[in-house]
């Protein structure tokens, strides 16, 4: 039985793939977005169940009338001002978008009935990892303000599950990466560089050990969190349990591209080359594995080299599946 599914940001990168795997699947789904992107347009114009909304989350009139008209059953969280960088940039706006946002939503959600949201979350609620791999129950310490506003939604979701009988469940990603990813980070610096044959040197950073998680591999963990009829716990770790070095990265791309002039050096990793990132690792996703049944079909490996095929096939107009 099909369900009808609010995403939000769901012109954003992670949230357009989300609505592409829950009509795949026969979903019906309510995309919001500030504005539809042309991506998401053209999607809807191909697909009968999809239904485009353009409303600002921080707007209650907009997402009342949201619930109001479409009657959403579920929700998938996706819309978010994200990264350290963007965040710190305007914090009061990461402020507002991020948290007053999400507050906006779950109020809506308690005055329709519906109960479950699905937020995507982050590993920079949890600031500097104290161990090489950590669990959901590592303290979270954001030391960032992009970080911050996500545990705040994390904590006021949290007292609307206790208080209104919500379902605000946490799917705490780590670095999400993949083709088009629409920002200037590994591994796709490093494969824009090669395929352009031009020369890539990360200056500090190489040493950082981050656990990478590809698009696909996120958008499967995101729908099994959706989909789980009772769920015990309210945070579960959606990545590889690998913590692969940024130097593994920049070696995989020149392995896959064997003239690519791309590499790195030792030293703290920065943001944007402003901000010093928190101490990273890997997360124990041994909670989604039991709990969800989830289980990355991708390692670096694997998702470096689909990533550059993809790549490689939209320099060309070609498909990039086999």
């Amino acid at each position: 039985m099909s369900r009808k599914i609010l995403v939000t940001g769901a012109s954003g990168w992670l949230g357009i793939a989300i609505v592409k795997a829950l009509l795949a699947r026969g979903d019906h789904v309510v995309s919001l977005d500030l504005r539809s992107s042309p991506a998401s347009i053209e999607l809807a114009a191909a697909q009968p169940a999809l239904t485009l909304v353009e409303a600002d989350l921080g707007e209650w009139s907009q997402v009342v009338d949201v619930f109001i008209t479409h009657q959403p059953t579920a929700v998938v969280h996706t819309a978010a001002i994200v990264g350290v960088v963007l965040a710190a940039d305007v914090p009061i706006k990461a402020l507002r978008v991020n948290t007053e946002g999400s507050i906006n939503l779950f109020e809506a959600m308690r005055h329709h009935g519906v109960k479950r949201v699905v937020h995507v979350s982050t590993e920079e609620t949890y600031g500097d990892f104290t161990a090489p791999i950590i669990t959901e129950e590592h303290p979270q310490k954001p030391t960032s303000i992009y970080g911050l506003t996500k545990l705040a939604t994390e904590h006021y979701g949290r007292i609307y599950t206790d208080r209104y009988g919500l379902e605000c469940i946490n799917a705490r990603t780590c670095w999400v990466y993949g083709p088009k990813l629409p920002r200037a980070r590994v591994p796709k610096v490093f494969i824009d560089a090669a395929l352009e044959g031009t020369a890539y040197h990360l200056k500090t950073g190489g040493d950082l050990a981050v656990d990478q998680v590809y698009i696909d591999d996120t958008v499967a963990g995101v729908l099994l969190a959706l989909d789980k009829e009772n769920h015990r716990f309210d945070a579960y770790h959606i990545a590889t349990g690998q913590a692969p070095t940024i130097d593994d990265v920049a070696r995989l791309v020149r392995e896959f591209i064997p003239d690519a002039d791309v590499s790195t050096a030792p030293g703290p990793y920065l943001h944007g080359d402003q901000f010093p990132t928190a101490r990273k690792g890997a997360l124990d996703i041994s909670r989604a594995q039991a709990e969800l049944g989830y289980s990355p079909r991708y390692d670096l490996r694997a998702g470096i080299e689909k990533s550059i095929r993809a790549a490689k096939a939209e320099r060309t107009g070609a498909s990039s599946e086999k």
